[in-house]
């Protein structure tokens, strides 16, 4: 009978505990996603403040496709954000390849280094140093920014792909009279193609939307559309913010939608 009793407890406990654990889940996302939810709504409100809704509209949206320095900055964005996809993909291949190959300690901690430093950290450290090397601010100075924190997220999804892989394969090419080109560009890179791709979306995804970096290397005439925005929330917020805002993060969705696709390994890193 008493053990009957302390099972019933005990299982009433524990559902108490998962209720507890989910309302504060719940409770934490709500925080995190309610003011993305309020900034989409009132991207479609018919008023120019964002104090209270007043009907439905898309005349931001058509503002905001008109507005030619938004247009430009979202152009200088896109432009630097494949520059830099690209650049990090090639270059964070080969760090990838390199750590999983070596197993160095140092060699980790210098590729994965920027992913964990603070963004401020490394905007004023690249300024510095564009400074010394004098290096013209601009388009230029803010790719090479962008590469050197987007190459170690390439390198960890090149990496969560190697580690699955089975080298016997390679060996076996190698067996068969396949130069170390041919065995890399019929077997090594077929096979980390989707890690590859995984980890350009997510540099992408990274470039186009950071702003603290890119304000601490960014010169005069490039700027982009985190820059963009930065300057028209310094004024008001206008739905024409909300709008654009709305559509940054249904692209940076997307993106992270398709990493998750391709290889999953990624995002789990």
């Amino acid at each position: 009978m008493k053990s009957e009793k302390s099972l019933i407890l005990s299982k009433f406990s524990a559902s108490r505990g998962n209720k507890g654990v989910i309302a504060a889940a719940v409770l934490v996302y709500l925080f995190l996603y309610l003011p993305l939810a309020v900034v989409v709504i009132f991207s479609f409100n018919d008023s120019r403040l964002n104090a209270e809704w007043v009907g439905f509209t898309l005349d931001w949206y058509h503002k905001l496709f008109n507005n030619r320095d938004m247009l430009q900055a979202a152009g200088n964005s896109v432009l630097i954000a494949c520059i830099s996809a690209l650049m990090a993909s090639v270059l964070g291949t080969l760090a990838g390849m390199a750590i999983h190959r070596f197993r160095q300690k140092w060699l980790s901690a210098l590729v994965l280094g920027p992913v964990a430093m603070p963004d401020i950290l490394i905007g004023v450290s690249l300024l510095l140093m564009f400074m010394l090397l004098n290096v013209t601010l601009g388009t230029v100075s803010i790719i090479l920014a962008h590469v050197s924190f987007c190459i170690g997220f390439v390198a960890l999804a090149v990496q969560a792909r190697m580690a699955g892989m089975d080298d016997s394969l390679i060996e076996a090419a190698r067996d068969l009279g396949a130069s170390p080109w041919q065995s890399f560009r019929l077997i090594t890179l077929p096979l980390l193609l989707p890690g590859i791709i995984a980890g350009g979306l997510m540099a992408f995804t990274l470039s186009i939307d950071d702003f603290v970096i890119t304000f601490f290397t960014a010169g005069v005439g490039s700027s982009t559309l985190p820059l963009e925005i930065y300057s028209m929330v310094k004024i008001a917020v206008t739905p024409e913010v909300n709008a654009v805002s709305t559509l940054l993060m249904l692209l940076t969705l997307v993106l992270i939608l398709a990493i998750s696709r391709i290889s999953p390994q990624a995002l789990r890193n």
